[in-house]
């Protein structure tokens, strides 16, 4: 059977009708039944769009004119919002976020899971939703007017020049430009990506939101970084509150933004943290949520979720630097904590001596791996929690987790497509699920983080 051929060509001008947004944040309408994604349109509105891409089965078009525009439409304050990739969603209000990316959720259980009975709450969301970010990642390089410091152009390597981003703290705004100043006076060569060669990659900025530590990471193109004493005392003179100034050297030629090798060059290795009562040392490269007022949010529903009462056996598969092990582990008998990154684990290890919390085991491996050894040795855990990254879980650690039936499993997740997937998963196993609480860590971007309860079936028992 033939495919249909598209209804629309390239620069063909169209009317649309936006019904919904997709996991993109653009907007999303039917043509002739044919789908055309928006960027920078809001369900229900009524749009002249010119259509840019056309593919056998959808089309992107950009916004010539709004017919109707959608009350939630507000003026994003960024001014290089239309063209930096870091958010999607300025241009909504914030109460329309909240209620898009509920949606999303939902639409996600529905279509990827086929979980329609699904109680999904709405959106937790912040009371500012702007400078939340502790950590900032900024690339430098060379533009047509020089040195360029900033984040990089929608589907590009385009570096587009920033004074200020809204959605981090303003101290890490200070640490770019001044290094910009510095840069300048002293000469050091910004990279050039397209042939390998210049010194300074990227500056890393990591915040203390309750502490106040600042950490500056440096990220070179090899091991030389020319006028670095120069540089550091720069540094000093100007942030009170700065802890620690590294290099992390990355001469791969690679997107990845960091390096194995990190040198701190003054003052410590880490700066520390607190969410809630625990402190955390948070290294250069280990992970750390990015805005801790929402963290506190989260982990708080997780211990909702874990309901526990003082004797439970705890398994945190994809523990990272120990974070929700160490907020449970103050309320369970012990916690077993497996992550697959050493240097996150013994960044676990340290956090865990760091509040004085004993009843805490941290193993390195991947949680496929270990959780089935864990069970083949007689661990029988009354409370799973699984942690991933935006690719899920492996499914043998699902199956794993239906072999050891605990009580409650809490699944905690960053992308709610592959959220859906594993959640089928354990619903063909025998678990029901709950409830689905999602909690907004990202504002003005289409990220949101999930808080999934599920129970045991007792017909599976």
């Amino acid at each position: 059977m033939s495919r249909r051929k598209p209804p629309v060509c390239l620069h063909q001008e169209i009317t649309l009708t936006l019904t919904g947004q997709s996991h993109t944040g653009d907007g999303v309408g039917k043509y002739e039944g044919f789908a055309v994604f928006v960027p920078g349109g809001i369900a229900g509105e009524t749009v002249r769009a010119k259509v840019t891409k056309v593919k056998p089965t959808y089309a992107h078009a950009r916004i010539v004119r709004i017919l109707k525009e959608s009350p939630d439409r507000v003026t994003p304050p960024c001014p290089i919002f239309d063209r930096c990739g870091g958010c999607q969603l300025q241009h909504l209000a914030y109460d329309g976020q909240l209620k898009m990316k509920t949606r999303l959720v939902r639409d996600n259980l529905e279509r990827i899971g086929q979980l329609k009975e699904v109680s999904v709450r709405p959106v937790m969301g912040m009371r500012d939703p702007w400078r939340y970010r502790n950590k900032a990642q900024v690339p430098f390089g060379e533009g047509e007017g020089g040195l360029v410091a900033g984040f990089y152009e929608q589907g590009t390597h385009d570096i587009i020049d920033m004074e200020s981003c809204l959605i981090q703290r303003e101290e890490s705004d200070e640490v770019v430009r001044t290094v910009k100043d510095i840069v300048r006076e002293l000469g050091i060569p910004p990279y050039r990506e397209k042939d390998h060669t210049g010194v300074l990659r990227h500056v890393v900025t990591k915040v203390g939101a309750n502490t106040g530590q600042l950490m500056i990471v440096l990220v070179t193109n090899g091991p030389d970084l020319p006028h670095r004493d120069e540089l550091v005392k720069r540094f000093v003179d100007r942030f009170p509150q700065l802890q620690s100034v590294i290099q992390n050297v990355n001469s791969k030629r690679t997107n990845v933004i960091m390096g194995e090798d990190s040198r701190t060059l003054w003052g410590e290795d880490t700066i520390i943290d607190t969410i809630g009562d625990i402190a955390f040392a948070i290294s250069p490269r280990s992970f750390y949520q990015v805005n801790p007022e929402q963290t506190e949010v989260l982990y708080r529903e997780v211990l909702k979720a874990a309901d526990l009462k003082g004797g439970e056996t705890v398994v945190d598969a994809y523990c990272g630097i120990g974070t929700i092990s160490l907020f449970l582990a103050r309320h369970a008998r012990r916690v077993l904590g497996v992550e697959v990154v050493d240097e996150a684990i013994a960044d676990a290890k340290r956090n865990a001596r760091l509040n004085g919390i004993e009843n805490v085991h941290f193993a390195v491996g991947k949680a496929e791996d270990v959780m089935p050894w864990w069970y083949a040795q007689g661990v029988r855990p009354d409370v799973i929690v699984v942690d991933p990254p935006r690719k899920g879980c492996d499914e043998r650690l699902l199956d794993t987790i239906a072999d050891m039936k605990p009580e409650r499993t809490v699944y905690v997740s960053c992308n709610p497509s592959t959220l859906a997937r594993d959640l089928r998963i354990l619903a063909d196993h025998g678990f029901t699920v709950e409830y689905v609480q999602p909690v907004d860590m990202f504002p003005h971007t289409v990220h949101v983080e999930c808080c999934v309860l599920l129970e045991k079936n007792r017909r599976y028992v």
